[in-house]
């Protein structure tokens, strides 16, 4: 009966410390998928597919205004409507002010990040570049950094994170966008740990 009570005493104990603790607790779970850094001067840009938005390919381009590399690589895996991804994704910078000639298409057949490291890590030494600015969505930081330097460990990589309108570290519970993304990210993650 005793054990019983004290069983109960410390359920009772850890619900109430995470309730009290339950935002930071919850921004650090958001923060764990943020892990990038200060842009640098490098050799290119490596814009990643998968933000129909458009705040990739935008963090991209302004990086090249602003100095840090002379072009920018936009991955672009097949199948938007029959489409490559960067054949939609530089018109759309274009259309916002970027000249043209900031973006060099980089077609694939990439399904995943890890398929999109392979094809872009063969396109980037075959273009003799050794250090790039990898550009992706904040929330995907982490893991495709992880997964780039792991597939490319000859090429230097710098992840600088994109904004994402449904996705802050801070706030990400608050909205059904926000968690969904969330944890889908948490479930490839965890996934890319096992090497799925």
């Amino acid at each position: 009966m005793k054990n019983k009570f004290r069983a109960w005493l410390l359920v009772i104990l850890i619900a109430t410390v995470v309730f009290v603790l339950r935002v930071q607790i919850l921004s650090a779970l958001g923060w764990y998928l943020v892990q990038a850094g200060e842009p640098v001067k490098a050799d290119a840009i490596l814009v990643l597919a998968g933000d129909s938005w458009g705040h990739r390919i935008l963090r991209g381009a302004e990086l090249v205004r602003q100095g840090y590399a002379p072009l920018v690589l936009v991955s672009g895996p097949d199948g938007a409507y029959g489409n490559h991804e960067c054949d939609l994704a530089i018109p759309f910078a274009v259309k916002r002010g970027y000249p043209e000639s900031y973006f060099v298409h980089a077609e694939n057949q990439a399904r995943s990040t890890v398929d999109e490291a392979q094809a872009m890590a063969v396109d980037i030494r075959k273009r003799q570049m050794h250090k790039i600015l990898l550009v992706t969505s904040n929330y995907h930081t982490r893991r495709s950094g992880e997964i780039f330097r792991r597939l490319a460990k000859d090429i230097e990589v710098v992840v600088v994170a994109a904004p994402d309108q449904y996705f802050t570290p801070d706030t990400w519970w608050k909205s059904r966008q926000g968690q969904k993304t969330f944890f889908t990210e948490w479930e490839k993650t965890i996934a890319n740990w096992f090497g799925i």
